[in-house]
């Protein structure tokens, strides 16, 4: 501080030493140093032993510099700690010399000084001593009533051998059936929860140990013991209310009061007592009770909002109608009942067989839309929502139309799968009605129907081979139908596709008229066989009598001389006595072929007149239409075939 009160800092240059000169004139300066770094530095500058003097050390005064070391100042800082570490270091190395003599026992032996003794408690060790009993009795106790019961459950082995052991029955219960320790209660989950389930109803049951259900008195148990049979396993299973019982889904496919197809699901059969089943046949049927709730809530949900059809499904209480066709219910109903002798199966079972398509297609459309719920697809690219499927992921990249995306975020649901469905089954039945009775009352030609094995649950496919009976060989006619919902698809022969409604009478008029026009292809083939000649042929005849419905099929026939002509007429409404024959000759000539003058021959055949009589099919020889008209062109014929005339 000079004279007139200014205030002069002198401080230590923030500069380093230069540690490094680059080839490119760069300075690299020394990093400077820590605290720690600095003390270390000047500690290891410092002699201890006083034989040598510190000279880095250097204080600067604003009016004069000189060198000393630390022994020239007034107080040296290091001078306390070399005190303490020198006197630390003695008393070591006289702990040491005491235990090396202990050791040898020689010169000095240790002995423990005791502590005086505490003051006695009574009380306190009086009140430790009474809790100690007090467990000990209770241990003990407990003891003694597990041991009675297990000689009392030893007992009751030995008089039922069926009687198994808890733990190894629980053990099973885990392997098939979801439990969690609640407390000291083991619950169960009989819901399809993890398999993608949405229904609110929670399935939870509860497990004991059969000898715990209940304290009873004894004149309870035994009158009851009188009554009631002693259960045979270790496990009680206790099964909410609601879930107890037998609980089925009937469908039934009625017209007017005449069932036509039945389907039950979930119908497992009378449910034992309480007493009598087991647990696990008593929790297989609750889970069905809870599965067959779940599938009618559903059911009774879509048919609420379902509005497209023509006539709206009707919910009432437990039973769903749906309109398949004019006359035609499907009525979807859950059945419940206690368990006991209540309950018993429908009696229509017996009458109609059980339709398993409908069964597994009710089992199939719930497990998918379980199968939707937990089943998301994953993210493409990973930045993208959950749930997004592939077909909207390309929305974008293939411009789908307003339309198009629509028509794929609508998805059908189980009670219109399950109607439509209905209406195949319905159609399939009277498509099989119509072909089991034209088969029936018609023998000629023979109806010959093969139903695809392999079909879809809403499309069937059968094949219709027309026949004459011994000439199966030459002609035939193929049909095929397609039975889909509401219509139906026949094929020809030719390729030729006709498209029908869900009415029988339909399809009878189009088998009629395949009928009609195999009489007239397969005697066109057996004509050719014969020698003779097609003059002339036509399946929409417009001559004769007027049809019904279609048209009547016809064809002319030729003999190999020419002088004999047949004409036949097959009309589609009646394929029994509906094939007219007429055979046709000559008028100079009679029936048997007998000339009266060349002249008047050649004149009149030249001048076309064919004189046609109808003949009686009823009196030719023959077991069909084909073999009549063979042994009739056999007779008509005037060639000679191996020296027998025919004529």
């Amino acid at each position: 501080m000079n004279s007139n009160g200014i205030v002069v800092s002198v401080e230590v240059p923030a500069e380093n030493l230069v540690h490094e000169i680059s080839y490119d004139g760069q300075e690299i300066l020394q990093t400077p140093l820590s605290m720690s770094e600095s003390l270390t530095r000047l500690a290891h500058r410092i002699d201890f032993s006083g034989t040598t003097e510190l000279s880095a050390v250097e204080i600067e005064k604003p009016d004069e510099q000189h060198e000393c070391t630390f022994k020239t100042l007034p107080t040296w800082p290091w001078d306390q700690m070399r005190n303490k570490m020198r006197s630390a270091l003695t008393e070591l190395c006289v702990l040491s010399d005491i235990l090396q003599l202990s050791r040898q026992k020689k010169y000095l032996v240790l002995d423990p000084v005791q502590a005086e003794p505490p003051e006695p408690k009574t009380a306190a060790t009086l009140i430790y001593k009474k809790k100690g009993l007090g467990a000990a009795s209770i241990v003990l106790t407990q003891g003694a009533e597990r041991i009675r019961a297990a000689l009392n459950e030893a007992k009751s082995k030995s008089s039922m051998s069926s009687m198994q052991d808890f733990h190894i029955e629980l053990l099973r219960l885990r392997q098939n059936w979801r439990l969690r320790k609640v407390g000291n209660t083991i619950l169960g989950d009989l819901s399809y929860k993890t398999a993608g389930s949405r229904f609110p109803q929670a399935g939870l049951f509860e497990v004991r140990k059969a000898e715990d259900e209940g304290d009873k008195s004894d004149e309870e148990t035994s009158s009851q013991a009188q009554t009631q049979p002693k259960p045979t396993s270790a496990l009680r299973v206790i099964v909410p209310h609601e879930l107890q019982g037998i609980s089925y889904i009937q469908v039934l496919i009625q017209k007017d009061q005449d069932v036509l197809s039945i389907a039950n699901i979930g119908l497992l059969g009378p449910a034992p007592t309480p007493h009598e089943a087991q647990w696990q046949q008593r929790l297989e049927a609750a889970q069905n009770v809870l599965f067959c709730k779940e599938l009618f809530s559903f059911l009774a949900r879509e048919a609420v909002t379902l509005n497209e059809l023509p006539i709206p499904p009707l919910v009432v209480g437990n039973q769903i109608t749906a309109t398949l066709f004019p006359n035609i219910l499907m009525i979807i109903g859950l059945c419940h009942g206690n368990t006991g002798k209540g309950t018993s199966t429908p009696s229509t079972s017996t009458k109609v067989d059980h339709n398993h398509v409908l069964e597994h297609s009710l089992h199939q459309l719930l497990r998918e839309m379980h199968k939707r719920n937990s089943c998301l697809p994953m993210p493409h690219p990973a930045t993208a929502p959950i749930g997004v499927s592939k077909k909207r992921r390309l929305a974008g990249p293939f411009a789908y139309e307003k339309q198009t995306l629509l028509q794929m975020g609508k998805r059908d649901g189980i009670l219109e799968e399950m109607i439509r469905q209905a209406q195949h089954v319905v159609l399939r039945l009277r498509t099989m009605y119509v072909l089991d009775s034209l088969a029936r009352d018609i023998k000629d030609p023979l109806i010959m129907t093969h139903w695809a094995s392999l079909s879809a649950v809403a499309h069937s496919c059968v094949r219709i081979n027309l026949l004459s009976a011994g000439f199966d060989a030459t002609t035939r006619t193929p049909l095929i139908i397609h039975v889909k919902e509401k219509s139906l698809k026949c094929i020809l022969k030719d390729g030729k596709a006709i498209h029908l409604s869900y009415e029988p009478q339909e399809l009878r008029d189009v088998i009629l008229n395949q009928i009609a026009v195999h009489q007239i292809m397969a005697l066109q083939s057996l004509t050719k066989l014969m020698g003779w000649s097609v003059s002339a042929s036509s399946s929409h005849l417009g001559v004769g009598q007027c049809e019904k419905l279609g048209n009547a099929t016809g064809s002319l026939l030729s003999s190999p001389n020419g002088k004999r002509s047949i004409a036949v007429r097959a009309s589609p409404q009646n394929p029994q006595t509906g094939i007219e024959v007429y055979v046709g000759s000559p008028v100079d000539e009679d029936y048997f072929g007998m000339e009266t003058d060349s002249s008047t021959v050649a004149s009149e055949s030249a001048s076309g007149v064919i004189n046609y009589k109808a003949v009686d099919l009823e009196e030719l020889e023959g077991k069909n239409f084909l073999s009549k008209m063979e042994i009739l062109m056999a007779v008509l014929t005037e060639s000679t075939v191996g020296g027998f005339s025919t004529h």
